[in-house]
Parts: structure tokens; sequence; C-alpha cells
């Protein structure tokens, strides 16, 4: 049974803003036409806004490793759950500013997706502060169910349509093996609560029930993240789906998966409890990461379309991620969790940023989104090819950008993981970091090396360019000044 005490109530701030401002957004849409929608707009952005300072007033709060568990378990607020809050709801803020930008210019305004948006991030807030598995499942559906309309938001458009279906597709899915696992890992320790499975699996020898558990939940996960060989929804998606939109699943989407994987496998499955072992997950954790890093590299080689490259590239950049799980799950008081929280700050704000200079220049008349499109840019538009090159130096791990330093403390704690035994996964990850340069530099090529093939026409709007500069910004100074942010992200 679930009990409930007022000091609940004073942690869930965060999230009781998010959902109540997201209800708010439904039904003022229903009302809301022509200019007004540009309320719908301040009002989602308002209510990140209030979600982000509430998330940061209860970071400040709480001691380094100190965790407070509220309804009965169900919720955990700490730390780092505080910051990937704020990073939640800063990253929709921008999203829903590119969302209003982009809407006006190509003429598919959906009122309905500002409402949507904040509660996916509802759902977001809730992985964020999951602890019991349970809390885990009603958060990934909340945000799921909500993007995938939002993929297929632009009515007319077919690509949309079938990115929407195959992600809808995968996701059930992939919520399948989730429930699956779950239940088996129920039956393996008696709790749905993650602090009471990390206990019983550390006081009792890992049973076959849950070896089964642990792989149907990594099945589960692999989905919603994109590694390989679960990756194929994301593609179709990424291209289909609305600019906006595929900044957010790219930024903020991948960011709340991988916000489970710690919350399950760093925090109830990690430290002396089975990550290694003949059957242990980080060493099934390890050769998924060394593929989705090689495969998503190989095939981002191939692409001319940007946002389909920039598809392939979340692919790779999730390969580098489970990285920083594995070593967080192996040794949990480590810098493994530190320098994954870090990458994943500098991997949202480089993305939205990149998504941000797509939408820019992407006309009513031409969205631009082949490298073929970007021909000349440098020349007609030179703040724009700058700002661009920056966010692509940042993806591909150049200094002095946040990409660089968060590959560099990625793999320098997995160095320093137990016995240097991911040495070879690290150097995997670099020999891809230097493949990667490759067709990140292609987009580079085409904007100062080529000839433009037609007329820039960007869109105009002051809040398209504020999330430009902001996002140029973060990334510069993350890269100059790392040891600031990583001092706060000691969880």
């Amino acid at each position: 049974m679930i009990t409930m005490t007022p000091n609940d109530f004073l942690y869930l701030g965060p999230l009781a803003i998010l959902t109540i401002v997201g209800l708010l957004l439904v039904v003022a849409e229903a009302f809301a036409t022509g200019a007004r929608r540009q309320f719908l707009m301040q009002l989602t952005v308002a209510g990140c806004v209030m979600s982000m300072l509430a998330a940061i007033a209860t970071w400040r709060s709480l001691a380094p490793g100190q965790s407070v568990s509220a309804f009965s378990g169900m919720l955990v607020a700490d730390r780092m759950g505080m910051f990937l809050i704020a990073l939640f709801s800063g990253t929709t803020a921008c999203v829903a500013m590119l969302s209003a930008a982009h809407q006006r210019e190509h003429q598919w305004e959906v009122g309905e997706i500002f409402g949507l948006m904040l509660l996916a991030t509802a759902g977001m807030a809730m992985i964020a502060m999951a602890g019991d598995m349970v809390t885990i499942f009603i958060g990934i559906e909340t945000m799921s169910l909500a993007v995938y309309v939002m993929t297929a938001a632009k009515r007319r458009s077919r690509a949309g349509t079938v990115g929407a279906m195959k992600y809808f597709l995968m996701g059930a899915f992939a919520s399948g093996f989730l429930v699956y696992g779950m239940a088996l890992l129920y039956g393996a320790t008696g709790t749905t609560n993650l602090e009471g499975i990390r206990m019983a699996l550390a006081t009792s020898e890992s049973s076959p029930l849950a070896v089964v558990a642990i792989f149907l939940l990594l099945v589960a996960f692999g989905f919603k993240i994109a590694a390989i060989p679960f990756h194929m929804w994301a593609p179709d998606a990424y291209e289909g789906a609305p600019t906006p939109v595929t900044a957010f699943m790219a930024a903020a989407v991948k960011t709340a998966a991988f916000a489970g994987i710690i919350r399950v496998f760093v925090g109830a499955l990690g430290g002396d409890v089975v990550p290694f072992g003949p059957m242990g997950w980080a060493s099934i954790l390890a050769s998924i990461a060394a593929v989705t890093m090689t495969v998503g590299n190989i095939a981002a080689l191939r692409q001319n379309n940007i946002k389909r490259m920039l598809a392939y590239s979340s692919v790779a950049h999730a390969g580098v991620l489970l990285v920083g799980i594995i070593t967080a799950g192996i040794e949990p008081s480590g810098e493994g969790l530190s320098s994954v929280l870090f990458y994943l700050l500098a991997y949202s704000v480089t993305t939205v940023g990149a998504f941000a200079v797509v939408t820019w220049i992407g006309d009513r008349d031409r969205e631009r989104v082949l490298i073929s499109d970007w021909y000349g840019l440098a020349a007609a538009k030179p703040a724009a090819a700058l700002v661009m090159t920056l966010f692509m130096l940042s993806f591909a791990g150049i200094p002095p950008t946040a990409g660089f330093f968060g590959k560099f403390v990625i793999f320098k704690s997995a160095l320093m993981a137990q016995d240097q035994q991911l040495l070879w996964l690290v150097i995997v990850g670099v020999l891809n970091s230097m493949v990667s340069i490759y067709y990140y530099l292609k987009v580079v090529m085409a904007m100062y090396f080529r000839e433009a093939t037609g007329e820039f026409k960007p869109v105009s709007s002051g809040a398209l360019t504020f999330v430009l500069v902001l996002c140029a910004i973060l990334v510069l100074q993350m890269g100059m000044m790392p040891t600031r942010w990583l001092s706060y992200l000691g969880v």
C-alpha cells in the first residue's frame, strides 16, 4: 500500500508543474486560434522555466549522495534526478521555441503539440525520480505515447506517418519486453522496488529467472535508446517527424531513456550485484556498445539527408554513453556516473543547437534537409555556418567543445575501471570518433567549399535565434570550463 506524507509533496514540485501546465495547455489549445497560438508556446516555456527553477532549488537543498524516498519508495529525490529534470525542462523550452517558428513557416500549426510536449516531459521527470520499476514503466509510457503522436504531427506528411507507425510498433514491442522483464525480476526478488531488488540480489545467488529478466530489460532499453540491433525505427522517425520534434526525440527522449538505464542497471543491478560474470549485463552491454558505435558511424557515412545522418549519429553517441553506463555499473562510487551526466548535457545542448540551425535555414519553399542544400551557406549566412560548424565539431569530439570533454571524461573513467578491463572498448570508441569526423566535416565542407545552389531565406524568429546563441555559448563554455560543470554533477 502506498502511503503519502506532507513532506512527499515538497519534492514533487518540478513534476507537478510540468503535469499541471501540460494539462492546462491541452485545454487552452481548444480555445486558441490564429495569433493566440503564440500564447501556447509562451505558456510552455514558462512552465518549463518554473519546473527548472523548482528542480534547481530542490537540487540545492539536497547534499551530494543524499536520497529522499517519497510515496512509499515509488519516487526518489536526489541530485541526479533533479539535474535530469532541469535538463529535460530546459531542452523542452528550447524545442517549444523552435516548434513555434517551424509551424508558422511551414503551415502545420498544431497547438496540441505543446501540451503533448510537456506531458512527455512529465513522463521523463517520473523516470528521473523513479524508485520503483512500476514508476519507470508509467514514465516511459507517458513519454512514449505523447512522442508517437508528435512524430506524426505534420498530418499531410506521408514520411511522418510512416515514421510514427514504425516508432509506435517498435515502442509497443519494447514495452512488452520491459513488462515481461519486470515480471520475471519480481518473481526472482519478490519486489519491484529498485532498492529492494538490489538488496535481494546482493544477498542471494543469481537465479536463472533474474538472468532472463536482465536480458529482457536490455532489449527493452536497447529499443528506447536506439542501440544496435534495436535501432531500425530511428532513421525513419527522425526523418519523417517535423524538425523540432526530431530535436526533442534526439535530445530529451534519448536522455530520459538513459535516466531509466541508470536507475535500473547502475542503481539496482550495479556494484557487486550482477554486472559481470558469465551472464553479467556489463559484459553483454560492452559488446552492444562496441557494435552500436561502429555500425552507427558506418551507416552515417553513407547518408546525404542531414536528419538521417544525425539519426545514425545519435545511434553512435548511444554507444559512447553505454561505455559510461558500464563504468558506472562496475564502480558506482567512481566517476562513471558524473561522466555520463556531463555527456548527456553536452549531447543535448549540441543536438538542440544543430537542429535549430536546420530549422532556421529551412524556408517554406525548401526545407533544406539534404547536405547538398547547404552548399554555400558560409558565403550567404556566415554566422549560421559558424555555429553549425561549432556543433559539428562538438559532435565529432574536437576541442575546445563540450563534445570533446564529454568523450574525454567517459573514456577516462572507463580506463580507470577495475584493472583496465574496458581498455578494448575505449580503443573502439576512440577509433569510431575518428571515423565520425568524416561525415561531420562533410557538412562543413558543403557550407564553406561549395557554390550555393539557391537563395537562402531563413526563418525569421527571435526565439529561434535565442536558442541558437544559447546553445553555441553553452557548447563553448562547457568545453572551456568543464570542471565547474563536473563539480555540479557530483551526485
